[in-house]
Order: C-alpha cells, then sequence, then structure tokens
C-alpha cells in the first residue's frame, strides 16, 4: 500500500457509488410500489369461485377486461367490440406465451364472455384463462362484495 505524505495531494480520480446504489434502491422501490397499481386497468367485480389458483402477473401478458355494460378493453386500453379479434392479434404478435386473461364484471352478460372467446379461438387463441376473486375474500354468499 502507497501513502502520500506532504502537500502534493492531487485530485482523487475514485468513483463514489454509494449515491448511485441509494438512488437505484429508491427507484426500484418505487417500481415494485406503482407497477401493481398499473396493471389494474379497469375497475371490475369479479365473479367468485371456490377453486382459484394464483397465477403469477407477468407486464407481459395480456388480459381483456369486460364491463358490465360491454365494453371491451385489452390490457387496460379501450377497443371497439368489432375489433377485438384485431386487436388481439396484434397484442399477442411476438409474444412467446400466447395465453389470454379475460377479466369479465361478474355482472357482464354470459354473451360478451362468450362472444370475446369466440373471437380469439377466430385469430387461433386456444389458451385463455377466466380470472376470478377466491371465495376467501367475499363477506356475502352470492358475490355482494367486501
Amino acid at each position: 500500500m502507497a501513502m502520500q505524505l506532504g502537500g502534493g495531494g492531487g485530485v482523487k480520480a475514485d468513483i463514489n457509488v454509494t449515491p448511485l446504489v441509494d438512488v437505484m434502491l429508491v427507484l426500484l422501490i418505487i417500481v415494485m410500489l406503482v407497477a401493481p397499481l398499473v396493471q389494474q386497468g379497469v375497475q371490475l367485480t369479479l365473479p367468485v369461485a371456490g377453486n382459484t389458483a394464483d397465477y403469477p402477473e407477468t407486464p407481459d401478458q395480456t388480459t381483456i377486461q369486460i364491463t358490465q355494460d360491454r365494453r371491451f378493453f385489452i390490457n387496460g386500453g379501450p377497443v371497439a367490440e368489432k375489433d377485438l379479434r384485431m386487436q388481439a392479434e396484434e397484442a399477442l404478435e411476438g409474444k412467446k406465451e400466447r395465453v389470454v386473461f379475460i377479466r369479465a364484471d361478474q355482472e357482464v352478460e354470459y354473451s360478451a364472455v362468450m362472444y370475446a372467446m369466440d373471437e380469439l379461438r377466430a385469430a387461433g387463441i386456444e389458451d385463455m384463462a377466466l380470472i376470478t376473486e377466491p371465495k376467501t375474500r367475499q363477506t356475502t354468499p352470492f358475490g355482494g362484495g367486501e
């Protein structure tokens, strides 16, 4: 180890990475807190099912939301009913996982869900999953809310 003695101290060229690490940790925490809020998309009251399984949400997955008044959304963006097939194909273009998650409001007509599933099948998408609310979170027996 070398030591400088005397008053000939020059400019030190070492980089202090501690502030950089602090900033990166703060950014990581912000991203972790904001990511679930961004995933929500459209406000729906999901139907209740007793045999649900948790599936990890990833930013790469494709989700179709159907509201009570039969409005369609793909990944939170509004889609006209007649354009559902084309928009679903575009949303899955270039993705490895060709699974579509359907989140339908519990009050939506059955025909709207079947319409979405038929359009997905016509687009060549066979892997679909229906998103429900676990029965343990429900306080009333027939989907009355929390």
